[in-house]
């Protein structure tokens, strides 16, 4: 299966696994490298709108910039799982591929699926067993869209889609499709 190119101008749920039983991020000072060279190749190419960084998969809400062609947007997408591999790879002695190829992605299509989206990525951690509650988890948006701090991501936006700061909070607290309020813990 071939993914689709990412097209101007559009929304994406991007996201890849780690190979075999591999962590991409071992200790929080792997967290933050990746987020730094995330922000060098990826915001020029892309708006962030969410995203969850867990040890062996991760995901993102993007829409591409509308000047950026879809080759340069693959590109900055495999520069950056490249050049976190490789500095993993010196700091931790290993070789080889970090990153399952090709990454994936989803086009978003419509604000009902950006929503679910939003709160798909924010929940991650918890529905894996990471953590007991995803709001807690510091490598995920969660903690920056719900807060008043300053931020690269296009928090008005998102708070828009919910219909402004509370109900994206509120929203947070009620079961997606397939899930059961028990399942989400709150």
């Amino acid at each position: 299966m071939t993914n689709p190119p990412l097209f101007p101008d559009a929304y994406y749920h991007v996201y890849t696994h780690a190979v075999g039983q591999e962590y991409f991020f071992r200790e929080a000072r792997n967290y933050r490298y990746f987020l730094q060279r995330y922000t060098h190749y990826i915001l020029p190419i892309a708006e962030t709108f969410a995203y969850c960084l867990l040890p062996t998969h991760m995901h993102f809400l993007i829409r591409v910039r509308e000047h950026v062609a879809p080759q340069q947007a693959s590109r900055a997408w495999s520069n950056l799982f490249n050049a976190y591999t490789k500095a993993f790879n010196l700091l931790y002695q290993r070789r080889g591929s970090l990153f399952q190829r090709p990454f994936g992605r989803r086009r978003i299509e419509s604000q009902s699926q950006l929503i679910y989206t939003v709160i798909y990525i924010h929940r991650n951690p918890q529905k894996h067993g990471v953590i007991a509650d995803f709001r807690r988890w510091s490598w995920s948006s969660y903690p920056a869209l719900q807060g008043q701090v300053p931020t690269h991501l296009v928090k008005q936006e998102v708070w828009g889609w919910f219909g402004g700061r509370e109900a994206f909070i509120n929203a947070h607290k009620m079961p997606l499709v397939g899930e059961t309020k028990d399942s989400i813990d709150l």
